[in-house]
């Protein structure tokens, strides 16, 4: 849905408001701000950076770049959350190579995620090499420049999420993966996890998560500060490679390149596939992303699947049976280490309790009836836990954690039969509007609600108007600037971030055109074919194959023929089988027919190439193209989703 831009005044970004500087003024008085422990472990061990520190992708566009977070120097402004302004700080004013002690590094805040680097006896053992190739390379290059050069000589992937996969291509050779010389070990059904998380569903978790990191924002006090997990998302080239080596049991052991490592699983945690290990010849622990100096997310804004805020805490309570009395440091693929046997066993003690406050407390009230967002209001941390920086929302919330929480439980419906068949967003917004008077009548009174500091209340109000009739500018106009103070209030980075790229979105319409197959090059070239037929599947336009019926024998080239059915209006995938009769047979590479279903290349090419032959009905391979969705890459979130 387009609609015209707003102009003067109405689009440009409004100073905090007195409600929102009280508000702001109210969490600078209510933690302890003196306290300046995080500040020095953040900066123990720090040996070089890149200045400035920009990272570019090959055809010259930034990947990654903190160069423009000089701001952050400053105190906190009226429009930013002091307690997130603290945490930007600790992440973007901490960036390079540090070592955690000697022969353990990381490189920090050249991504979302830290890329650990372990010396072995003859090379790199690399923990998480982060979400894209370039930033991946950088950190390794950073490292080999201060340490001396090392080859790599093996690969940790904790778990399935993109950002400590998908920079791969930037430190290992495909060859050395698939020939085995360079190990690359993750946790058991990680290839499954990490293709269904972020290609199946990766189209819509991709536009809610340029909401979610703030890739849409310029840097600035009123604009960009963090995302709370990290400095900023590196966006570059991504990859994916199968692992040659998983781990399916806590309590296995291996030796990389001389150094011993223990595995605990950690599935249906942080990461629906997801190990944490000790390293004995460092006395560490390396929690992955089970814990990090903040609140997680049990339920991700993003989109993903709800977490088990209970096997968290005691996924985090195993950890402290299984090493705490063994650890000297605690490190992990986001913020920095704590150092100290009783300093970390306090940390890991604390962050099981906060998961599994949230999930007790929940429950609690979920048995007296309340619905999520009943309970969500009633619920806040106790001192012992919310005085802790590091069991601050910065990246969750407390608010949407519960809801999470619930959510695992009972669903989204709330058992109240007035909301079993609800009417859609645009029908509400129509008759919300037209009982409350009509547009300018619902205007007038969100201006008053407004001048009252009811933000909440305003949103409510506007988001009905936004349903049906986004041209209605005075009301775009007052909701963007609503959004705006929410977000100037927000402690929760994706909550500002989502407050304040829907205020631009409301300003200045949709970003830039364009389509999403939901894979890149690097992606595709890696994916199992299972997951593909997956992913085609979820792409078919169940309307333009109703009544159809077709069959295709793909026989790949280098590897095992498979069978491509569509019937029902269902697409099936069956691996070593062929008809005798189908529509058409194909004989390509595996590899080439992945790249031709993602659209990285077409069929006239590949003909013309040599690399595809068809025999059989030719155009049942030309009609095939045109049964599946190519995805909108920015659909609209903050208005009406059709015209």
């Amino acid at each position: 849905m387009t609609y015209t831009p707003l102009s003067g005044a109405a689009a440009q970004p409004k100073p905090a408001t007195e409600h929102t500087r009280a508000a702001n003024q109210r969490v600078l008085e209510s933690l302890p701000f003196t306290n300046r422990r995080s500040f020095e472990d953040a900066a123990r061990g720090f040996i070089a950076t890149l200045d400035p520190l920009t990272i570019s992708r090959s055809n010259g566009r930034a990947a990654y770049d903190l160069s423009q977070f000089g701001f952050l120097a400053d105190d906190a402004p009226d429009t930013v959350n002091p307690s997130l302004w603290r945490q930007a700080q600790l992440n973007a004013q901490h960036h390079g190579l540090f070592e955690v002690t000697d022969g353990l590094y990381q490189v920090r805040s050249f991504d979302i995620a830290n890329m650990t680097l372990i010396r072995g006896d003859r090379g790199w053992v690399i923990v998480d090499p982060l979400t894209c190739s370039e930033a991946a390379r950088a950190a390794l290059d950073l490292a080999n420049a201060q340490l001396g050069e090392r080859p790599v000589t093996g690969v940790l992937i904790t778990h399935s999420h993109v950002d400590h996969f998908a920079g791969i291509l930037g430190v290992v050779d495909p060859a050395d993966v698939s020939s085995g010389k360079v190990p690359v070990i993750a946790p058991e059904h990680f290839v499954d996890e990490a293709l269904n998380e972020n290609v199946l569903a990766g189209n819509v978790m991709g536009r809610r998560a340029t909401y979610m990191y703030g890739n849409l924002l310029s840097p600035g006090p009123e604009g960009f500060v963090s995302t709370g997990l990290g400095a900023a998302l590196a966006m570059g080239s991504t990859g994916f490679l199968v692992p040659n080596d998983i781990i399916e049991s806590t309590g296995e052991k291996r030796t990389v390149d001389g150094i011993e490592i223990e595995f605990q699983m950690t599935p249906g945690t942080e990461a629906p596939a997801e190990f944490v290990f000790y390293l004995p010849q460092f006395k560490a622990l390396c929690m992955a992303e089970i814990t990090s100096h903040h609140l997680h997310n049990v339920y991700t804004l993003r989109g993903a699947q709800v977490r088990d805020a209970l096997a968290w805490s005691q996924q985090i309570n195993e950890s402290i049976d299984l090493f705490g009395d063994r650890l000297e440091i605690e490190f992990a693929s986001h913020h920095w280490p704590i150092w100290g046997r009783e300093a970390a066993v306090t940390y890991l003690e604390k962050q099981r309790d906060l998961y599994k406050y949230l999930h007790d407390q929940t429950l609690r009230l979920a048995n007296q009836g309340y619905t999520k967002e009943e309970l969500a209001e009633k619920i806040d941390l106790p001192d012992a836990l919310g005085q802790e920086f590091y069991s601050r929302g910065y990246y969750g919330s407390v608010h949407h954690n519960v809801r999470g929480v619930y959510v695992k439980y009972l669903g989204y419906f709330d058992g109240n039969p007035a909301s079993l068949h609800p009417l859609p967003p645009t029908e509400v917004g129509r008759r919300y509007v037209d009982a409350m008077g009509g547009k300018d009548r619902v205007v007038d009174i969100a201006r008053m609600s407004f001048a009252e500091g009811d933000y909440r209340w305003v949103a409510e109000l506007l988001n009905h108007i936004m349903m049906i009739d986004p041209e209605h500018t005075d009301a775009r106009a007052l909701l963007a600037d609503t959004l705006e103070q929410m977000g100037y209030q927000a402690e929760s980075a994706p909550w500002r971030n989502f407050y304040l790229c829907g205020a631009l979105e409301l300003r200045e319409g949709l970003p830039g055109p364009g389509a999403n197959t939901g894979a890149s090059e690097g992606i595709a070239q890696g994916m199992p074919l299972d997951n593909l037929f997956n992913l085609m599947a979820v792409r078919l336009n169940a309307d333009k194959v109703e009544g159809m019926s077709l069959q295709i024998n793909l026989a790949f080239t280098d590897g095992t023929p498979w069978l491509l059915q569509i019937d029902n209006s269902v697409l099936n995938a069956f691996v070593d089988r062929q008809v005798e009769a189908p529509d058409a047979t194909l004989e390509v590479s595996s590899l080439q027919f992945k790249r031709l279903m993602l659209g990285l290349t077409d069929a006239a090419t590949l003909i013309d190439g040599g690399e595809l032959s068809i025999s059989g009905d030719a155009t049942a391979l030309i009609n095939l193209g045109t049964l599946f969705d190519v995805f909108p890459r920015r659909f609209p979130i903050v208005t009406q989703r059709q015209a």
